[in-house]
């Protein structure tokens, strides 16, 4: 076994959160969206750490229609899939209550 080949096992039994890849994502953000369902990618301004991420996810989740809901700081991008388009008002007015600033679609 190479020294890079129990590197791999080694995160990928640890728990670690990091991705085999390196990264801090597991790639479900990556995966497309179910069939009927659409996926709309926005910027956010304000994100600075995981808890921004939590709460303006938090917020967004709670529109009805939404399915799933990933915000990544580092970017301020929040990728959002849901039933149906979504009224950009209503992002605007989750992300407000978050306490954040909705930029518009990325």
């Amino acid at each position: 076994m190479t020294a890079e080949t129990k590197t791999e096992l080694s995160q990928a039994t640890s728990g670690s959160c990091c991705s085999p890849s390196g990264g801090c994502h597991d790639g479900a953000a990556d995966t497309p969206a179910a069939a009927g369902t659409v996926t709309t990618v926005y910027q956010v301004k304000g994100m600075t750490c995981g808890h921004c991420e939590g709460a303006v996810s938090s917020e967004i989740s709670e529109i009805p229609g939404v399915t799933s809901v990933t915000a990544v700081a580092a970017t301020g991008r929040v990728t959002v899939v849901s039933e149906a388009a979504l009224d950009e008002d209503a992002v605007r007015a989750a992300v407000d209550e978050a306490g954040y600033e909705l930029v518009g679609q990325a």
